[in-house]
């Protein structure tokens, strides 16, 4: 693909992107949300979220590993208990990632 068509690619996407977000702004902006729709989409964060992260928790680098062979996992079940625990995003991003180097320096 030639640089101008890979920009021109990125800048299309771009639009289409913002057009469908600012779309949906304006429609609820003037649009009352049924109550339902709006509990339902209180879950599609975490939802992503899980979707995003529990691949690489339980298949890093391809295959499905255990613990104690998977450092991953271990960090993430631990951070996972600091986040229920203390509801604090930046000790349960620390927590994690010390234990995960940790055990990754260990191996």
């Amino acid at each position: 693909m030639s640089s101008p068509a890979l920009w021109l690619a990125i800048v299309a996407m771009g639009l289409i992107t913002y057009g469908l977000r600012v779309s949906m702004i304006i429609l609820f902006g003037r649009v009352a949300m049924p109550e339902v729709l709006r509990r339902a989409l209180r879950f599609v964060p975490p939802a992503v979220l899980a979707a995003i992260v529990l691949p690489e928790l339980l298949i890093p680098g391809g295959r499905f590993a255990l613990p104690p062979d998977n450092a991953r996992l271990v960090a993430g079940v631990v951070a996972a208990g600091v986040a229920w625990w203390t509801r604090n995003v930046f000790l349960t991003i620390g927590t994690g990632m010390a234990l995960l180097w940790v055990l990754q320096l260990a191996r």
